[in-house]
């Protein structure tokens, strides 16, 4: 499987609504596509992975939390929000914003409906981080950024430092990223 190239701030893809996904068109080459996208997000020790963070605009996302001594790894194809509660405000952050995280407000309770790998319809029930993580890559899907949820003035404070920051990201490309035997990363 391979290591994709993350999407960072700037890039057009990330500020647009995906496309709804096809799963019978998506279906034969979904498998290698998933393996690919855990692998991204593993290496760089994320908890999600929206499909446009890789380029594809596609409503699809990976998420892989661990909760108590389980790991719990979700696919959603094709999500939306049936419902949220209980907000709350925590901090935050995003693969396609290294190292950089803000305090932003979610639900902490959500159910959302999707198809999951095999096309099947769910409805997933979640609180805490799977609920934050589902509800990051459903707005990714959906154009939003997680700045996007700051107040206009925390925004425009962000500003300059995102400007920095940006020419630093320019630099950064996962798919160079390699696994070392010891389970730490370094550069192709």
């Amino acid at each position: 499987m391979a290591i994709r190239r993350i999407c960072k701030y700037g890039e057009k893809i990330l500020s647009k609504k995906t496309k709804t996904a096809d799963f019978k068109a998506l279906k034969p080459s979904l498998a290698a596509l998933l393996a690919d996208m855990f692998d991204t997000m593993d290496i760089v020790g994320g908890a999600g992975l929206a499909a446009n963070q890789i380029g594809l605009d596609l409503r699809l996302a990976v998420i892989k939390v661990t909760r108590e001594e389980d790991e719990v790894r979700v696919v959603i194809i094709n999500p939306e929000i049936a419902s949220g509660s209980d907000p709350v405000e925590e901090d935050e952050g995003c693969l396609s914003f290294p190292g950089l995280f803000a305090k932003i407000k979610r639900f902490s309770k959500v159910k959302v409906r999707a198809l999951n790998e095999k096309g099947v319809p769910v409805e997933i029930t979640a609180e805490g981080l799977l609920a934050k993580a589902l509800q990051h890559e459903i707005d990714h899907l959906d154009g939003v950024l997680f700045i996007d949820h700051l107040p206009v003035m925390s925004r425009l404070k962000l500003k300059p430092v995102l400007m920095r920051l940006k020419r630093q990201w320019k630099k950064t490309d996962e798919s160079r990223m390699v696994r070392r035997p010891s389970g730490g990363r370094t550069a192709k």
